[in-house]
């Protein structure tokens, strides 16, 4: 009852806001778990890309009943063992040391376990680094399904460009281009104190919701890497090669990743942020990107609590 009353009134104070001239919109929320990995958190982040849905159930599904039957197997093993071949149940050991079944058996069975772990995660991997051509479909959340979840074709392109110890964001269609860099903690505290600290940047890679978004991903100077783990992907940014991953956020908000690949003494302060903001939302932003800069594209898009 006092939690009903609590939303009830929760409800009307947000429409009351809502009705106020210049009253601000939904804000973006950075969620742990979802946008960053949470304290004590077991299991991998939540998905909001295909091609997450895609890993998650190949790790809960394949994986994981796998990893369980061959645990179970060995213990069982260890158990006999210890109640069959002890001293004291068995003084006399037996001197057989040769059995050719046993011996094919450990050599076919973990090949065909092998096997079965191997074919879906090449799905897996294909669907990474695979573009969709709004044709091909996607493992999506049934990995045996080879094809149940549609993506269209790239509606924007970015190049993500890594360097020392920072990245740089291209709008490739717009011309438009900036760096993102992590915030210190003093212009953390100052400026997104709602922001997880070491993770967050002073410019967000800015990209518009249910919209596929190819990542054209390099480096100017060693080898960085470009990963986000709630999209599901994982890129290398090599000098001198282009690399191509892509994702399709269905759900705004904020999603966080992190240089995968050591770079250098500050390889541990080059995060990415990734901000999944509306159709509408985008189109101003972009619009202000291309009229002003940076800061002044950031300032029509409402803070991220």
């Amino acid at each position: 009852m006092t939690g009903n009353i609590i939303r009830s009134i929760g409800a009307v104070l947000a429409a009351s806001a809502m009705a106020l001239p210049g009253a601000a919109l939904a804000q973006t929320v950075a969620v742990p778990g979802e946008s960053y990995a949470a304290p004590g958190q077991i299991g991998l982040m939540s998905s909001v890309t295909p091609i997450q849905d895609s890993i998650i159930s190949f790790h809960n599904g394949i994986l994981l009943i796998t990893i369980t039957l061959i645990t179970l197997l060995v213990l069982a093993l260890l158990v006999v063992v210890v109640l069959r071949f002890n001293a004291k149940a068995n003084p006399k050991p037996s001197s057989v040391t040769h059995n050719t079944l046993i011996e094919v058996v450990w050599t076919v069975a973990p090949i065909l376990i092998l096997v079965v772990i191997a074919i879906p995660s090449f799905g897996v991997l294909t669907d990474q680094m695979t573009t969709p051509d709004g044709e091909r479909r996607y493992l999506g959340a049934n990995i045996f399904s080879f094809g149940e979840v549609e993506v269209p074709a790239p509606e924007l392109t970015v190049k993500a460009t890594g360097a020392q110890w920072y990245w740089i964001y291209e709008y490739v269609d717009e011309g438009q281009a900036f760096d993102s860099a992590m915030l210190r903690e003093p212009e953390r505290l100052a400026e997104k104190p709602n922001q997880p600290r070491l993770l967050a940047v002073d410019n967000e890679l800015v990209v518009p919701v249910d919209t596929t978004v190819r990542v054209e991903v390099t480096a100017s100077d060693v080898i960085h890497a470009f990963a986000v783990p709630a999209f599901g992907i994982k890129t290398d940014a090599v000098p001198g090669r282009l690399n191509e991953t892509w994702f399709h956020a269905r759900k705004t908000g904020i999603y966080y990743g992190q240089c995968s690949e050591l770079c250098g003494k500050d390889h541990a302060y080059m995060p990415i942020a990734v901000r999944v903001v509306t159709q509408d939302e985008y189109a101003a932003w972009i619009e202000a990107l291309r009229n002003g800069n940076v800061i002044a594209a950031n300032a029509v898009l409402e803070p991220i609590t």
